[in-house]
């Protein structure tokens, strides 16, 4: 559980480096939420960019309610992300993760959030490619 505990530190204070050693080569991050199939895959670049991106906006960015059960080849989570927006809008998503570990290291992570409480993060990176346009 120390690895579940590094990676969850890393993340919210936007440590990259520390989350890149994190991972396997070749890790793999599945999200559920729209889309065909129901979800997207991401790789690990990929999702250290959305990582970052949290960091950057979402103040106070904490994971709260965390539960942790090991399981034989990895763990499983249940947390709530909170944090605020830059224009103060709360955000809280209860969410669930299945990571997978392989020599010590995340080779997969399946999350399953509540995707009606990531609305307001979808419309900030919206909002911030519509202006960028």
């Amino acid at each position: 559980m120390e690895l579940a505990d590094r990676f969850m530190a890393a993340i919210t204070s936007g440590d990259v480096d520390t989350l890149r050693s994190l991972y396997a080569p070749g890790a793999l991050i599945w999200h559920n939420g729209p889309g065909a199939g129901g979800g997207s895959e991401q790789s690990v670049d990929d999702n250290l960019r959305t990582l970052r991106w949290l960091s950057r906006n979402l103040d106070g960015f904490r994971y709260e309610e965390i539960r942790r059960d090991p399981l034989p080849d990895g763990y499983v989570q249940r947390h709530v992300l909170r944090g605020t927006l830059p224009d103060r809008t709360p955000v809280e998503m209860a969410a669930c993760v299945f990571v997978t570990v392989a020599g010590g290291r995340i080779a997969r992570i399946e999350e399953y959030a509540d995707t009606r409480g990531s609305d307001p993060l979808r419309d900030l990176a919206a909002a911030q490619r519509a202006a960028r346009a």
